[in-house]
């Protein structure tokens, strides 16, 4: 059902943007427009625990997967030129994902201040942060796991009341 599909995607993306650590300074709090050299290496820090070169790796090589498809779509005779060539981009650019980890760090620091990441980083390194590190990506997999199934009953659930509604005003769908 399209309806069920579409619905476990805006919950996966949902839930893995918030579970990416969309964490907002408090609202009072103004984030700083250029953070300081030793705030954004706090914050590298941060997002190196948290595993965001890991999740941003798979940008690197999906882009220039896609771009082989493209090619591959203009003449599907250049199918084996096209894959030994796609396998020598990602020998230059695979690295280049660790741009994304220090843009990523930098976002960070102009959010917190470096008292705050300073305790932010702290926690990270603490018995309870590093749990939280191990334990967090399987909780949210759970999470979204289950909206995905919750939101699956509700559109069940809501067809059936929709189809109902309507048959009241003369519609059998």
């Amino acid at each position: 059902m399209n309806v069920r599909l579409a619905t476990r995607c805006a919950m996966l993306a949902v839930v893995a943007f918030a579970a990416f650590g969309a964490a907002k300074p408090a609202l009072s709090q103004a984030p700083a427009a250029q953070p300081s050299p030793q705030a954004v290496l706090l914050a590298k820090q941060i997002v190196e625990l948290k595993g965001v070169k890991t999740m941003f790796d798979p940008v690197v090589r999906g882009v220039v997967e896609k771009v082989k498809d493209v090619l591959l779509q203009t003449n599907f005779m250049l199918a084996k030129d096209l894959n030994e060539s796609a396998a020598a981009v990602h020998k230059d650019y695979d690295a280049r994902s660790s741009e994304l980890v220090d843009a990523t760090a930098r976002i960070y620091a102009r959010h917190f201040t470096e008292a705050e990441l300073k305790d932010i980083l702290a926690f990270y390194q603490s018995p309870a942060g590093k749990k939280l590190l191990v334990e967090e990506p399987k909780a949210t997999e759970e999470s979204v796991r289950f909206a995905a199934d919750w939101a699956d009953n509700l559109s069940t659930d809501v067809m059936a009341r929709m189809r109902a509604e309507m048959k009241k005003r003369g519609h059998d769908l």
